[in-house]
């Protein structure tokens, strides 16, 4: 008998309708990671270098905690869920997530720009408001008023590229891949923070606004070539708008988002875990000359010397984030990411007990970036695991607010903590409390997903609306 011949090409990748070879998708994934890295760099500013601006100025902790979290994060709360919204409805030339890059990126690089002239500018508007006749302000005052003001800007259009790039990522990686794709993208982003902390750090006080304005303009250059070079596919058209205008759209925003238990205990995932990072920020006051002669003994490292052993804890992460990748495509993000915050909530513990010198504080919060790095390499790919994808963007909003309320809140709780206990030791504390009730959780929301049907079964819950698309 004749056997048929049968021919096997190379094998393609498909999302929505995009459909690539490996090649095509090995680009794809280079330019996404290209951003990433120079994104990073940018974020990377606000932990470190805007909490030490306000300090130079003269900022208590209190106002450390609101002016460099607080504030914009409370007016992102209030902008997110329209920038989810927007770009899920948008269809355009350019798809449904780039226009948003292309016309956001110059303005978010001015007001990194602007962050950098903090301190002449601030002299300047006091010089103004001398000239004018008000006596009642200082050069310092106006400095502090200067980097709120210019971070309510950037917090404004960095929030378009925040989210339309994380929901880029959904709509141009295959989902066979994402939780590779995603290990790498926390890799890459490790190695930018690496590149600030080890080599830019310690040059801040001098060359603010060098490095203020250097890396706005690596940042705009990288998010050009995404909007160049990765191309989005067709989209169906959007559903049509609620009835009742724009309450009508809020009311079914609200329904459709925080009407069932399953998204309300991601969303408190996320709300934990962003609100254990707010101390990090009063990290460096611990680790270098924290300005309060009447606070605890610090370990008194120079900005250059703390650079480099944060440097370290990222270099310690970049391995973990390829590693983790693998095992979140293997054995699901949800039981990744509980181990992983089960270990960094020890490790924070650990850290109060027993950092004392620039060797322990290496060794125990290089211990709990890499415990943290098994997190995050997890839960980068639980939204698109778990949240329905026709409204993608819309689920990441909500989500996004909880997290922005954890941001407006615990700052200037951890503030006003230190202000009465006077010991920086303590921010590991309250991050380790933050971590612990984010395990409780990530526990009860595995157990929802297992009665949801787990591994094989499992599809997006109905809302208040019905069943939405799943993921793919």
């Amino acid at each position: 008998m004749a056997i048929p011949v049968t021919t096997v090409g190379p094998r393609v990748y498909r999302v929505g309708t995009l459909v690539y070879t490996r090649g095509a998708l090995l680009q794809v994934m280079f330019w996404m990671l290209w951003g990433d890295f120079f994104f990073t760099l940018m974020e990377a500013l606000n932990p470190s270098l805007i909490p030490l601006q306000l300090r130079w100025a003269g900022a208590g902790d209190t106002l450390i905690g609101i002016l460099s979290t607080s504030l914009p994060s409370a007016v992102a709360f209030f902008w997110f869920p329209v920038v989810g919204t927007q770009s899920d409805r948008h269809r355009g030339r350019l798809g449904r997530r780039r226009p948003f890059l292309l016309w956001c990126t110059p303005p978010v690089v001015l007001s990194l720009v602007l962050l950098g002239a903090a301190k002449p500018a601030g002299a300047w508007v006091h010089g103004l408001l001398a000239a004018a006749g008000w006596a009642g302000s200082t050069a310092a005052g106006c400095t502090i008023a200067w980097i709120g003001v210019c971070m309510v800007v950037f917090l404004v259009f960095n929030a378009y590229i925040l989210q339309v790039y994380a929901c880029l990522f959904v709509d141009v990686i295959p989902q066979e891949v994402m939780g590779k794709f995603l290990g790498l993208y926390r890799a890459i982003g490790a190695l930018g923070s690496l590149v600030f902390n080890r080599w830019l750090l310690g040059w801040s006080e001098a060359y603010t606004l060098h490095i203020y304005g250097l890396i706005g303009l690596l940042y705009a250059g990288a998010f050009f070539l995404i909007v160049w070079r990765v191309k989005e596919g067709d989209y169906p058209p959007p559903p049509p708008k609620p009835p009742g205008g724009p309450w009508g759209a809020i009311r079914g925003f609200l329904r459709e988002s925080f009407t069932h238990r399953f998204y309300l205990n991601f969303y408190l995932v996320t709300f934990f875990t962003w609100a254990s990072l707010s101390p990090l920020s009063f990290v460096i006051f611990y680790g270098t000359q924290a300005g309060r002669p009447d606070y605890a003994a610090t370990l008194g490292l120079t900005l250059q010397e703390f650079g480099q052993v944060k440097g370290w804890t990222f270099l310690i992460q970049v391995p973990i984030f390829f590693i983790a990748g693998f095992f979140v495509d293997r054995f699901h993000p949800l039981r990744v990411a509980v181990l992983g915050m089960l270990l960094t909530s020890v490790s924070y513990f650990c850290c109060f007990w027993f950092i004392d010198s620039s060797s322990t504080l290496l060794l125990w919060w290089g211990l709990n970036q890499a415990a943290f790095a098994v997190f995050m390499g997890a839960s980068a790919t639980l939204a698109p695991r778990l949240f329905p994808r026709g409204k993608y963007g819309q689920f990441v909003s909500a989500n996004a607010i909880f997290g922005i309320t954890s941001l407006v809140i615990a700052p200037p709780i951890v503030g006003l903590l230190l202000e009465s206990i006077r010991d920086y030791r303590y921010v590991f504390i309250f991050s380790g409390v933050c971590t612990t009730i984010t395990l409780v959780a990530c526990v009860t929301l595995f157990r929802q997903w297992r009665k949801l049907g787990g591994d094989q079964h499992y599809t997006p819950p109905e809302t208040a609306l019905g069943v939405m698309e799943s993921p793919r």
